[in-house]
Parts: structure tokens; C-alpha cells; sequence
């Protein structure tokens, strides 16, 4: 015998159900965060989805916000670096970029091929911090 569910048709009149997936995303996220403002999880999301989305001022704020919350987490100055570079803030950047490969971010093929870093690839800095990493990640095999 096979069991056959029943197709049911939601039509939400809402507005906030009209909005495509990364509006929906982003106001879903941003609601939890007006309850719990300090939850780190949902910012790393928000902040993801405002880059994906090219809200890369708000991004920024939500990274720093994080930073504040999290000093000593590797993804999140990776993050950080991301808007930053984004925002074109180079030297920012690559300082938020150094301090993540301090703390330990060790990720050199996603680092090389991100293209949110693609503002500071060509700066002395970063050549210097690929270097150091790639170093590391030899004496670490």
C-alpha cells in the first residue's frame, strides 16, 4: 500500500511573505536579532547574507559586532577582512586578515580563490601574509 500525501497550497498574504529568499532571509535573521542581539551564530548568517546581497555597509557592522563578541576567533577576522576589503578599507584589511592567520585560520586555498579579498590581492601586504601562511602550512605537514 502506498501512502499518498496531499498537496497543500499556502498562499500568505503578508507582506513579509512576499519577498524573495535573501529578503525573507534577511528579515527572518534580523528579527531573531532584535530578541537576541548577542546571538553569534544568527550575526554570522546576517552578515552573509548582506554581503551575498551587496549590503556590504551593513556586513561591516555586523562583523564588527562580532569582533567585539568574539575577539578571538579566527572566522570571524577572516570575516571581518572580507568587508573590509569589500568596503575598500585595504589596510584594515589585511590587518583583520593577519590577525585571523595568527589566531589560527589556516584555509589557504579558500583564502587564494575568495573573491571578496580581491581588493587587497595585489597589495605587498597580502603577498607577504600568503607567504608567511604557506610557511606554516609546510612545517604543519
Amino acid at each position: 500500500m502506498r501512502l499518498e500525501i496531499p498537496e497543500y497550497r499556502f498562499d500568505l498574504k503578508t507582506p513579509e511573505f512576499q519577498k524573495s529568499d535573501d529578503e525573507f532571509t534577511i528579515w527572518f535573521l534580523e528579527g531573531i536579532l532584535d530578541k537576541y542581539p548577542a546571538y553569534v551564530e544568527c550575526l554570522m548568517y546576517l552578515g552573509n547574507a548582506y554581503t551575498a546581497t551587496g549590503m556590504y555597509e551593513k556586513g561591516l557592522e555586523v562583523d564588527l559586532k562580532l569582533e567585539k563578541l568574539r575577539p578571538e576567533d579566527p572566522l570571524v577576522h577572516y570575516n571581518l577582512a572580507c568587508s573590509l576589503s569589500l568596503m575598500e578599507m585595504l589596510s584594515e584589511s589585511l590587518g583583520s586578515l593577519e590577525k585571523a592567520i595568527e589566531l589560527g585560520y589556516d584555509d589557504l586555498e579558500h583564502l587564494e580563490n575568495d573573491s571578496d579579498l580581491d581588493g587587497v590581492k595585489d597589495e605587498d601586504g597580502y603577498k607577504v601574509l600568503i607567504h608567511k601562511l604557506k610557511k606554516t602550512s609546510k612545517k604543519n605537514v
